[in-house]
Order: C-alpha cells, then structure tokens, then sequence
C-alpha cells in the first residue's frame, strides 16, 4: 500500500504531538507553553483528518498534505524553542512528518 508508510508517519506525529500537549501541561511555567500546546493540538488534529482521509480510496487530499506539511512545520519550530526531551521529540516527529509530506506531493 502506497500511503502505508506515510500513514505510519502521520500516527507517529500524532501520538508525539499529544503526548508533547500534555506534558506540557505539568511544566513549571505553564504559561510559557501555551502556544506549544496549541500548536500541538492544532497539528495532531490535522494529521488525525490526513488519516481519515487517506483511508478513502480516490479522495483528492493535496490541499490537506499541504497544509499538514505547513502546521507540521509550525510545530517542529515552537517545540524546538524548548528544551523539555518530549519537546525535542515532538520537533523530530513533525520534521519527519513535514518531509514525508512533502514526498507525498512530489
């Protein structure tokens, strides 16, 4: 299957950019993190819709793959701003994801 390994990456973002939010959310300057943990959400949601997607044979998904490769983007930007390891890991997850939706649109 073609998106097997693209829906694979997407999952991954997923679950890092979750697990990131709520983290977050036991750090000490809880108000430093606030746009980390809306980012999150915000690129977990729209990697979950990629998903779902994905699944429907024939569906035109271009505009989605773009606009997840921007929000991917968006979010390995704000959680490399912090030094928290699931911060760090959340960057490496949507970087990988940022690329392998670009793979997808070329």
């Amino acid at each position: 299957m073609r998106n097997e390994k693209f829906i694979h990456t997407l999952g991954n973002c997923i679950n890092h950019c979750n697990y990131c939010a709520d983290a977050c959310l036991g750090e000490d300057n809880l108000e430093m993190m606030v746009s980390c943990i809306r980012t999150d959400k915000v690129c977990a949601e729209a990697c979950a819709a990629l998903v779902q997607i994905l699944a429907i044979d024939g569906a035109n998904v271009k505009g989605l793959v773009q606009y997840c490769k921007q929000v991917c983007g968006e979010c390995a930007d704000e959680c490399g701003k912090h030094d928290s390891r699931h911060c760090q890991d959340c960057a490496k997850s949507c970087r990988e994801c940022e690329k392998a939706c670009e793979e997808f649109l070329t």
